[in-house]
């Protein structure tokens, strides 16, 4: 794997474009700037690594647009040690963000072979998640709660699993809708009996799926 000048000259470009397209979250900036994007592409992809676009992986799956990746990590507001709970690993990238903005990361996914190629070059990359295999929709509850959950795929609705699993005073950030354009939303945690809602736009993801492992 290498990091040459040329990358991080396209990165810096692409980190620039999307304070122009207005995130303005200095660590998720520094995070992305510091993540070789195209370490997670698709071999065929590589020269389109920093070009603001998703692009396909393996299982059906994709790695994220950019600025979804960029959008969604300054809706979290990741603090220092915060726990984070993560479904859907896919190619690993927002996994490594959110580990590059100090969050101690709880990571599962449903494919196998995305877990099995996650974790090795995760690892390779000096990173140390915790990463399962395993149905999204039931979480991790033995490892709940947990101060954030982010969702990388569009579900119709929020599975009250997760809301369980998430500490009072937590987040959950979810596209959430039905069909192909889901509504990127953050819910709070207030209390065990009281949730709020934000919505935040539409975006386009990749459907979650329960029981399919």
């Amino acid at each position: 794997m290498q990091d040459t000048l040329r990358d991080k000259g396209l990165r810096k470009r692409l980190i620039d474009k999307l304070r122009e397209r207005g995130i303005q979250h200095e660590s998720v900036l520094q995070a992305m700037t510091v993540v070789p994007r195209h370490f997670f592409m698709d071999s065929s992809f590589l020269s389109y690594a920093y070009k603001d676009q998703a692009f396909p992986i393996s299982s059906g799956q994709t790695i994220s647009q950019p600025y979804t990746v960029a959008f969604q990590s300054s809706l979290l507001d990741i603090k220092q040690g915060e726990k984070v709970l993560e479904i859907g690993t896919g190619s690993g990238y927002q996994c490594a963000i959110l580990l590059e903005m100090g969050a101690s990361v709880y990571s599962i996914e449903r494919h196998k072979d995305l877990y099995l190629s996650a974790g090795k070059l995760l690892t390779q990359m000096g990173y140390r998640p915790n990463l399962f295999w395993g149905d999204g929709y039931l979480g991790l509850p033995g490892y709940a709660p947990f101060d954030k959950i982010l969702l990388t795929a569009g579900a119709p609705n929020l599975p009250d699993e997760l809301i369980k699993q998430l500490k009072i005073g937590g987040k959950l950030v979810a596209p959430i809708g039905a069909t192909k354009l889901q509504t990127m939303t953050v819910y709070h945690k207030i209390s065990e009996s009281s949730i709020t809602r934000e919505e935040h736009g539409h975006f386009s993801f990749v459907p979650f799926l329960p029981g399919k492992i």
